[in-house]
């Protein structure tokens, strides 16, 4: 359910009272902030351009609450688990974008992920990228995207819209921004679920090519991969050899965050994603 959009007047004046720790004032001011919903960034400039640090922490707190709510009533499950998702682009996309509402602080100005992946895609185009190939020399043996090695398990390296802006993710985020810019150009990009890692598979000349987003977008030949000299285990092969289905891939980010949030501490987050990754995948 989308909130109304605050009065500027309104809106500014109840930023003045953020740092006021009187209960009742604190009390009155977080119940109508939260009526505004869980986003407020594109009406802080003109109605708080000078909101100090420590007020954008109390107003995400404030408003986190209301985005929990957002992603919990429009989270739409397939039935039948996981692989009910199939090969629909649109849902996929669209439970994306629902956590990367939630994980976004809302507060700070950043284009929404469809949004961003729109522009994103449209550069491509621009630069050229006409092959899967030159789609990941773009991307990633450019620096346009790069692995999050600094903060490997950071939530946010699951909200794609902030992996794009700030250029960095963990392998199954860069995996699945190659995958949905592919698919908006048209470009054959598949996923690969492989064990405790995430890759992805183009093609050249009908060969299939193992890359590794994470690694600067490194190609491996994914007949050279599977040869029994390189003693992978039967699990391992068979991820090389097959293409991972988009609720599958879905799951894998929820069990991300998952791990991300009880590293952080962060319980009920945790609990939260539990509850979308256990609607996936009860059968």
């Amino acid at each position: 359910m989308n909130a109304s959009p605050p009065n500027p007047k309104e809106l500014s004046a109840l930023l003045r009272l953020l740092d006021d720790d009187t209960p009742e004032v604190r009390s009155g001011v977080t119940h109508r902030l939260a009526e505004f919903g869980g986003d407020l960034s594109e009406f802080l400039p003109e109605a708080a351009p000078t909101l100090g640090d420590s007020e954008k922490t109390i107003l995400a707190e404030i408003l986190k609450p209301a985005r929990r709510n957002t992603l919990r009533d429009e989270w739409l499950t397939p039935s039948f688990g996981p692989a009910a998702l199939g090969g629909d682009w649109d849902l996929f996309e669209s439970h994306l974008r629902l956590l990367s509402d939630f994980l976004h602080d809302g507060v700070s100005i950043r284009q929404p992920l469809s949004d961003a992946l729109d522009l994103l895609a449209e550069e491509a185009t621009e630069a050229g990228c006409t092959t899967g190939d030159s789609l990941r020399i773009w991307l990633f043996e450019s620096g346009r995207l790069g692995p999050n090695k600094n903060h490997y398990y950071d939530p946010r390296n699951s909200d794609l819209a902030w992996c794009i802006a700030e250029g960095l993710s963990n392998p199954i985020g860069l995996g699945m921004i190659f995958m949905l810019l592919g698919q908006r150009l048209e470009l054959e990009v598949e996923g690969i679920s492989f064990p405790g890692h995430f890759l992805c598979r183009i093609f050249e000349d009908g060969t299939p090519l193992i890359v590794d987003c994470y690694d600067k977008g490194k190609v491996h030949s994914q007949e050279v991969l599977t040869e029994p000299s390189n003693e992978l285990s039967s699990e391992q092969v068979l991820a090389l050899e097959g293409t991972v289905d988009l609720g599958t891939v879905l799951v894998r980010v929820l069990n991300n965050l998952i791990d991300a949030f009880q590293r952080g501490g962060q319980t009920s987050d945790a609990e939260l994603i539990t509850e979308m990754r256990n609607s996936m995948t009860k059968k």
